[in-house]
């Protein structure tokens, strides 16, 4: 039943697209986009999950909700008409991108799902799978790559190179490009979230607490930069935004918008649940001396 359902909601995906040019509003409840290099992946960690995530095995309801959530905002990032009207308005671009940094990757982090979908590999490859993590050169990658300082760098520099007008532009024209923005986008995001959450067991809480913010901090500035900005930044937009009722100034407007209040708001919240998170473990750690004494 599951897998029917998973099936179902790529199918749609399947048989729709647009021919290139800019979409038109008439167009987009038909414009889902089917690529094979996005649609398998999903399809192949949704089947994989399926297979491996029990209850018997530590995957909690919860968990679960959170992975089906953070799969469903990726697919709906990836293949909805979201997609290509990301391509006409700078606005769905920004939301797309947030998606993907905001919603999918804190969720899929919080989930947990790597146990849960190994699980579902056949058990020869879960062998293989388990002596690569646990060589001494990944473990010495993962850890620096998962340092918050680390990923904080990587998500930060991530965010405003791509937002250099040339190769922004770029994305819009060739489908490689996008796809490297896109990757880079959530992969950083992933690393940024699971620094926070996960690595070290949540040693790192306390100064998880000043990475949030001054993320939040530096993304406000490049969304007030370009919410105040005279003049379009990125000139493919220049000639799609009329037919949604937008100017291009207008429609950059809203995105820097989108990139400023809203981003903002996740990134406080997260925030605050990590200084709780911290004094809880702080509480802790004073209990257990005064037991020890």
């Amino acid at each position: 039943m599951k897998r029917a359902m998973i099936l179902a909601l790529l199918l749609p995906a399947a048989g729709l697209g647009h021919a290139g040019e800019a979409i038109a509003p008439h167009d987009l409840w038909s414009a889902w986009e089917f690529d094979p290099g996005v649609a398998a992946p999903l399809a192949i960690s949704a089947l994989l999950y399926l297979r491996g995530a029990r209850v018997s095995r530590g995957v909690t309801p919860g968990r679960q909700a959170l992975f089906w959530s953070g799969w469903v905002s990726l697919f709906l990032a990836l293949v909805s008409p979201l997609h290509p009207l990301g391509e006409a308005l700078f606005s769905a671009h920004m939301t797309q991108h947030e998606i993907l940094m905001l919603v999918s990757a804190p969720l899929l982090v919080l989930s947990r799902p790597m146990p849960a979908m190994l699980w579902g590999v056949p058990l020869e490859w879960r062998r293989r799978i388990g002596g690569w993590t646990h060589a001494c050169l990944f473990q010495r990658f993962w850890r620096g790559v998962t340092l918050p300082s680390t990923a904080w760098i990587i998500s930060a520099v991530a965010l405003w190179t791509w937002h250099v007008p040339a190769l922004f532009d770029r994305t819009l024209s060739n489908e490689w490009v996008h796809a490297a923005q896109h990757a880079s986008f959530f992969g950083s995001a992933l690393l940024f979230w699971w620094s926070l959450f996960e690595a070290r067991g949540g040693m790192h809480a306390g100064s998880g607490v000043v990475y949030i913010f001054t993320t939040a901090i530096h993304t406000s500035i490049l969304g007030a930069l370009l919410t105040f900005a005279p003049a379009v930044w990125y000139a493919p937009y220049s000639t799609t935004t009329q037919a949604w009722g937008l100017s291009p100034l207008e429609d950059q407007q809203l995105g820097g918008l989108i990139m400023w209040v809203p981003a903002s708001a996740v990134y406080i919240a997260a925030g605050l649940w990590l200084f709780a998170r911290w004094m809880r473990e702080s509480e802790r750690m004073v209990l257990r001396s005064s037991c020890a004494d």
